[in-house]
C-alpha cells in the first residue's frame, strides 16, 4: 500500500467504503426523521412536511430550468432526484423540532445533516467532480508556483523533424511541471474573464528550452479553469506523460470563456460578450506576450469539456488560422442557452443569419478544413451528448477534417472528461510535432 493511501485527504469519496458509508447512516437518518409514535405526527406533521418538501422540489426545477435556466439542458434527473431527497430531511427535521427538547432538536438537526451529505455524496458519485477530499478542499489546501516568464536559447527542430527527436534532457531536470495562475486581459475583446492555471511542463525549465506547443483548455458550466487541475487532475496526467517523454509535454493555458461560475457566453462574439475575439485573439496574443512556446496553427490546439467542448469545436471552425486542431469531449452540436429560438433572441436579437454565419454546422456546411485535425469524445453511457457528437462528427467529415470519434467508459462525468483528456495526449503530441 502507497503513504498516500494512507492519506484520508486521498481516500475515495465516489467508490469504495466511504460513499456506501454514507448512504447508509443518510437513509438511516432519514428513516428516523420519518417514523414517530406520535399520532399527531402521522396525522398533521408528516403529511405537510413532505407536501411541503415536493413542494419545494416542484418550484427548485421551475425556478432553475424555467425561470432562471442556468443549465441549457436543465438539472439531470438523478441530481433533481437526491436534491429532493436532502429537501424532504430538512423539512422531516423541521417539522418535528418544535415539541421537542433541545437535545431532540440537536438529533434532528443531526438527521437532517446526514440526509443532505448523503445526497451531495450521490450527486458528486454520479460527476465525480470530487473524487476525494483531496480535491474537495484544493481552493483552500492546494498551491500554485510563479510563472516560469523570461526567453532563453531555444532549441532548433530541423525541417523534417520532430523536437523529441532532437531534444535530450539535461541532467537535473525536475521530475514535475509547475501550476500558476495568471490574468489573461480582455484587450481586444473587453472581456472579463476569471484567472487562467498555466501548466508548465519539467521541460520547458530548461536552458536550452525547447519550444513546445501549447493547448488551450476550457472548463464546462457551471465550472472554472480550475476545475481542470482539481477534478480532472491535469498535472497529474501532464506529468505522466512527460516522465514517459523526456520531460516533453504540451504547454496548457487553462482559459475561462464564461466568466462567472454560471454564466454562458455562448464562446461567440455576439450581445453577451466577445468570448470569440476573448479566445481568438487575447488568450494567444497573452501566451506570446509571456511564453516561450512553439507558433503557428499546427502547433496550437484548443479543446474543452462540455461547453468547453463545444466552443474548442467553435473556434477551431471560426478561427482556423490560429487553432490546427482541437479536442471536443462531450460537447453539443450547437451553441445554446436552452432552445435555439432563445439562443438567437439573446444573443442575435433574433438574427437566424448571424447565427448561422458563426454556428459550427452551419460553418463547416459551407467551407472545408482539410488541414484541422479534430477529436471527438464521448461517454458510453451518455444520451443526451452523445447523439449531439456523432451530428457533430459527421459534419466534421464532411467538411473534410481529419476528424476521429472515440467512446469512454462514463457519462456525461468527469470519468469521461479525465479520460478524454489523458487518452488523447499522444494524439495531441502527434498532431501539434511535439512526437512522431
Amino acid at each position: 500500500m502507497t503513504i498516500a493511501a494512507w492519506d484520508p485527504l486521498d481516500w475515495s469519496l465516489t467508490t469504495g467504503v466511504i460513499p456506501y458509508l454514507v448512504l447508509v447512516a443518510g437513509c438511516a437518518a432519514l428513516l428516523g426523521l420519518a417514523l414517530s409514535r406520535g399520532r399527531g405526527w402521522w396525522t398533521r406533521r408528516f403529511p405537510c412536511a413532505v407536501v411541503t418538501a415536493a413542494a419545494l422540489s416542484v418550484l427548485l426545477k421551475y425556478v432553475v430550468d424555467d425561470w432562471w435556466q442556468p443549465l441549457p439542458d436543465g438539472l439531470p434527473r438523478p441530481t433533481l432526484f437526491w436534491i429532493s431527497v436532502g429537501i424532504l430531511g430538512v423539512c422531516l427535521a423541521l417539522f418535528r423540532m418544535p415539541p421537542l427538547p433541545w437535545r431532540g432538536r440537536a438529533l434532528a438537526a443531526l438527521g437532517a445533516a446526514l440526509v443532505v451529505l448523503m445526497a451531495s455524496s450521490e450527486i458528486n458519485r454520479e460527476f465525480d467532480q470530487y473524487p476525494t477530499a483531496r480535491v474537495l478542499l484544493a481552493p483552500w489546501i492546494g498551491k500554485t508556483d510563479a510563472l516560469t516568464t523570461g526567453r532563453v536559447r531555444a532549441v532548433e527542430v530541423p525541417p523534417g523533424k520532430v523536437l523529441s527527436e532532437v531534444w535530450h534532457a539535461p541532467a537535473g531536470l525536475p521530475a514535475k511541471g509547475t501550476v500558476s495562475t495568471a490574468p489573461v486581459p480582455g484587450t481586444k475583446s473587453g472581456f472579463k474573464a476569471r484567472d487562467a492555471y498555466v501548466y508548465l511542463p519539467p521541460a520547458y525549465q530548461a536552458d536550452p528550452r525547447p519550444l513546445l506547443p501549447v493547448l488551450v483548455l476550457m472548463a464546462g458550466q457551471p465550472g472554472s479553469p480550475a476545475d481542470w487541475v482539481n477534478s480532472g487532475q491535469l498535472p497529474e496526467q501532464l506529468d505522466a506523460f512527460a516522465a514517459a517523454h523526456q520531460g516533453l509535454a504540451p504547454v496548457v493555458v487553462v482559459a475561462d470563456q464564461i466568466g462567472s461560475q454560471w454564466a454562458n457566453t455562448l464562446c461567440m462574439d455576439s450581445r453577451i460578450a466577445k468570448a470569440q475575439t476573448y479566445l481568438a485573439v487575447d488568450v494567444p496574443d497573452w501566451i506570446h506576450a509571456h511564453l516561450q512556446t512553439a507558433t503557428g496553427r499546427t502547433a496550437t490546439a484548443i479543446g474543452g469539456l462540455s461547453l468547453g467542448g463545444t466552443c474548442a469545436l467553435q473556434l477551431a471552425v471560426n478561427a482556423p488560422q490560429v487553432y490546427g486542431s482541437f479536442l471536443d469531449i462531450s460537447g453539443q452540436q450547437e451553441p445554446t442557452l436552452g432552445s435555439h429560438a432563445k439562443t438567437v433572441d439573446e444573443a442575435f436579437g433574433g438574427d437566424e443569419a448571424a447565427f448561422d454565419a458563426v454556428d459550427p454546422l452551419h460553418v463547416m456546411a459551407r467551407q472545408r478544413f482539410p488541414d484541422t485535425a479534430a477529436t471527438f469524445v464521448v461517454g458510453d453511457g451518455d444520451g443526451e451528448y452523445g447523439p449531439q457528437q456523432r451530428v457533430a462528427y459527421q459534419a466534421a467529415l464532411a467538411a473534410g477534417m481529419q476528424a476521429r470519434f472515440q467512446t469512454v467508459p462514463g457519462a456525461h462525468d468527469w470519468n469521461t472528461f479525465r479520460a478524454g483528456l489523458g487518452d488523447n495526449l499522444t494524439w495531441l503530441a502527434r498532431t501539434t510535432g511535439l512526437i512522431r
